[in-house]
């Protein structure tokens, strides 16, 4: 295990919370299809949620551009950090589409996109079935690609953690990281 820089505790709490936030989305949002008795309970969470993920995810694009991720180890070949901004750019992307499509899809179904208590967001485009129909699609099919994404961070971070061990799995632990030196690691003669 090499040594590598970790991210600040904002940004480790970021992480996390919505990381929690986003699985409990997507198990949601599959409830919401399979279940006719509690649709309208969960979709009102979903809608919470969505809107939380959006404000929080701001705030994280606001906090990564103030505290930049630690580099990446020199081990990585080209490719792989390529794959890991194009990953992280995705994952960005698809944070802040989901929760503005599904805004959107609301406004055009005419549907209140009601938070809690009185409080109720405005709409975002015109009523229109049509469009509605459209962004409902592109919800679930954008709601695919984020689960699929998810399931990518998560295997390159314990291909990072269990394989490469080389600190990039630690950086985003909530614990602090014990740094380990090379010289640790080689067998005792």
């Amino acid at each position: 295990m090499s040594n590598h820089g970790q991210f600040p505790v904002f940004s480790r709490v970021l992480h996390w919370l919505m990381a929690l936030m986003i699985l409990a989305m997507l198990f949601i949002g599959v409830a919401m299809v399979a279940s006719v008795g509690d649709y309208h309970r969960l979709v009102s969470i979903h809608r919470v949620l969505g809107v939380a993920i959006l404000a929080l995810v701001i705030v994280r694009i606001v906090n990564r551009r103030l505290n930049p991720p630690p580099a990446l180890p020199p081990t990585l070949s080209r490719l792989q950090h390529v794959a890991a901004q194009a990953s992280h750019i995705l994952l960005y992307g698809l944070m802040v589409a989901l929760p503005l499509v599904g805004w959107g899809m609301l406004s055009a179904a005419n549907y209140p996109v009601a938070m809690f208590g009185p409080f109720v967001l405005p709409p975002i485009l015109p009523h229109d079935p049509m469009l509605y129909a459209a962004l409902r699609s592109i919800h679930t099919v954008l709601a695919y690609l984020l689960f699929a994404t998810v399931l990518a961070h998560l295997g390159a971070a314990l291909l990072h953690g269990l394989i490469l061990r080389d600190g990039v799995f630690g950086s985003m632990m909530p614990w602090r990281a014990k740094p380990v030196r090379v010289a640790d690691e080689l067998p005792e003669a």
